[in-house]
């Protein structure tokens, strides 16, 4: 492939990402304490609350979650981290690990995300970073990879000893989404209480999770991150699943952000219903002879919809053209097309469309065809 269809092919592939994940906005709250917040759908990316979310602000403590979600990808959980001098003088919150213990990774990575210890957030940037520049420069590399544009890390613990370190709600809460996809992060941060190996006792280090939305004060809650510095004031990220429907919050400087978390998640609950917008399977509404009973979508799409939107809901069905130079089935582009979801006429999310002679789903995933779907959009042809 050329150089100028590579960039091209790059160019779409952001276009129909950014498609996907577009935060179409609901109506508003007036409660929220925090000088900025956020409430976004986990399954849509869907922004159902906004306060001053893409205000820059210092974060604290909720940059570890980005530390825990390099230390998680890197593979390396259960290998053995030696602590260094320098970890083990971090000033702040603190798991007191000891200078040249040895330790799993993976504890080291519970440490962080239930007791925030600013030690072993440089423990674990050392070794997978192999410095803590070094793993900074990680962190703001898979910041832009993920869409976190009005971010800019300089350490992986959140302390304020660099001006140039902050991020916004809405960059946060992206983030959070990405980090809640892993089952890992998920497990982590939704633990309570982990117990890890003391060098120098008989028995276990002890963890409570900080998160005092999920160690009692909201049923809902699935887990999250807590952070304090005098600059930043109080910082949170959480996150609640309620039938199926998860969500995620963000507050920055709110001094009342517990209960600032809590009417977030009852408002989203209560206004918003996850919808099955599109069903796997056949889709019916294809009347072209060439392609009907054949043309097959292979995931749900679910968005949140208040009661009055659910009306307002279209799907809009993109074919090729059928080519009669297509003599078997290897010869039909896969995807053949696209189906776009709209809400008010604005377009919420796409999904590719496969050809299948007897309309069945297969189990191909959706990015192994990605490149094949945009390189065949030349031709696309309505079906309304």
């Amino acid at each position: 492939m050329s150089c100028f269809k590579k960039v091209i092919f790059l160019h779409i592939i952001v276009i129909f990402l950014s498609s996907v994940f577009i935060p179409y906005k609901g109506a508003a709250i007036s409660n929220v304490s925090a000088e900025t917040a956020i409430l976004m759908d986990f399954e849509s990316g869907r922004v159902l609350y906004e306060k001053a979310a893409h205000k820059k602000m210092r974060i604290a403590s909720i940059t570890k979650i980005m530390t825990a979600i390099l230390a998680i990808e890197s593979g390396k959980l259960d290998e053995t981290v030696k602590v260094s001098d320098k970890a083990v003088r971090t000033e702040g919150s603190s798991v007191y690990l000891k200078p040249g213990e040895k330790i799993k990774l993976e504890h080291l990575v519970y440490g962080l995300m239930l007791r925030s210890g600013n030690d072993t957030a440089v423990a674990i940037a050392e070794y997978i970073g192999g410095s803590v520049e070094g793993f900074v420069f990680l962190m703001n590399q898979k910041a832009q990879e993920i869409g976190m544009r009005d971010t800019v890390f300089s350490n992986p613990h959140g302390l304020d000893d660099h001006e140039n370190h902050f991020s916004t709600a809405y960059d946060m809460a992206i983030l959070t989404k990405y980090a809640m996809e892993n089952e890992t992060y998920r497990e982590i941060s939704g633990t309570k209480v982990h117990k890890a190996p003391n060098p120098d006792e008989k028995w276990d280090r002890s963890w409570k999770n900080k998160n005092k939305l999920l160690t009692g004060l909201y049923e809902y809650s699935t887990g999250g991150k807590t952070g304090f510095t005098k600059r930043a004031k109080r910082t949170l990220v959480s996150t609640a699943e309620k039938d199926g429907h998860d969500l995620i919050a963000v507050t920055l400087n709110g001094p009342n952000d517990w209960n600032d978390h809590i009417s977030m998640f009852e408002w989203g609950f209560a206004q918003y219903d996850l919808e099955n917008v599109v069903k796997k399977g056949v889709v019916h509404s294809v009347k072209d002879d060439f392609y009907k009973g054949k043309v097959v979508v292979r995931r749900d799409f679910l968005y949140p919809v208040t009661d009055k939107e659910k009306d307002n809901l279209k799907v809009e069905v993109k074919l090729i053209k059928p080519d009669s130079n297509w003599k078997k089935v290897n010869d039909i582009p896969a995807p053949c097309g696209i189906m776009i979801i709209k809400l008010d006429n604005k377009n919420i999310g796409e999904i590719p469309l496969y050809y299948d002679k007897h309309g069945k789903v297969s189990q191909k995933t959706w990015f192994s065809n990605l490149k094949e779907m945009f390189l065949s959009m030349i031709g696309v042809h309505s079906h309304g």
